[in-house]
């Protein structure tokens, strides 16, 4: 039984190019998420960390970067992260994959262990979400027979934006969802992914504060952080409805249903 991180990374962001080795404090920010990931108690070795990028040769500086990090590399498909995936699986050996987006910067470990261990304890399940964290905090995990139903089924070439939904909205796979363990993890007026410049100063201001403490790879500390510096959230606070709006209109997959039908995603 083997199990790695799947990140999708790629240079060529259409809103802020380049956005994953941008450094903060002195560091590439895919560094500081990688980080958070091999900080994972699933996590055995840091090469078991692998970012899915591209073939196109401006995401060749990001791949020096995380190999000199310690992390492994996988380069495939430009917009079809399904097939980026079950082949960077089939690379890897992978049995069972912990999730994590490129944007997510800040991703909680605490929430990466717990996906994983559910999935672990029960054989039934393809794959565990969460729900309920503020946005870019959450991961997921699942296992290769959810990624082989998946593939088998997918049919829109171009799904960059809103994969996870063959796993999750298409009943192709049996999910369990965790809901946040404590009340103090619960913060909806957060965005804490990386889309635009907003979200870049976001976490220049928390990442440059916490790094000072050592309290980086605390998700509690980053809430309680923000409770006490509401104004950092207000930052980038406006750009929800865009986000979700832009989701909608580019996440427009198809897949064919056991039957044969061939199906739409409905968000």
């Amino acid at each position: 039984m083997k199990i790695g991180a799947l990140i999708p990374v790629r240079l060529a962001s259409e809103r802020l190019p380049g956005k994953a080795i941008i450094e903060v404090e002195g560091k590439p920010l895919v560094c500081h998420l990688l980080d958070r990931v091999f900080a994972s108690k699933h996590i055995l070795e840091k090469r078991d960390v692998i970012v899915c990028t591209t073939k196109d040769p401006s995401d060749d500086k990001l791949t020096e970067i995380v190999e000199a990090y310690g992390a492994s590399i996988f380069r495939g498909s430009t917009d079809d992260i399904i097939k980026r995936f079950y082949d960077a699986i089939e690379m890897y050996g992978l049995d069972y994959i912990l999730q994590v987006d490129g944007d997510d910067i800040l991703c909680a470990t605490e929430y990466m262990d717990l996906t994983m261990d559910a999935l672990l304890e029960d054989d039934s399940l393809d794959i565990v979400t969460c729900e309920g964290l503020p946005l870019g905090i959450a991961s997921k995990s699942f296992n290769r027979r959810a990624m082989k139903r998946v593939y088998a089924s997918y049919k829109t070439g171009k799904n960059d934006t809103g994969f996870i939904y063959y796993f999750t909205k298409t009943g192709l796979c049996t999910q369990k969802i965790i809901i946040p363990v404590s009340q103090a993890h619960i913060l909806d007026q957060a965005r804490l992914t990386l889309d635009y410049a907003s979200d870049l100063e976001v976490f220049t201001t928390i990442i440059k504060s916490l790094e000072t403490t050592g309290d980086l790879l605390s998700f509690e500390k980053i809430i309680e952080h923000l409770k006490k510096y509401p104004e950092v959230m207000k930052i980038n606070g406006d750009l929800e409805e865009e986000y979700w709006q832009r989701t909608r209109e580019k996440a427009r997959l198809s897949y064919v249903d056991d039957e044969g039908k061939n199906l739409n995603i409905k968000l």
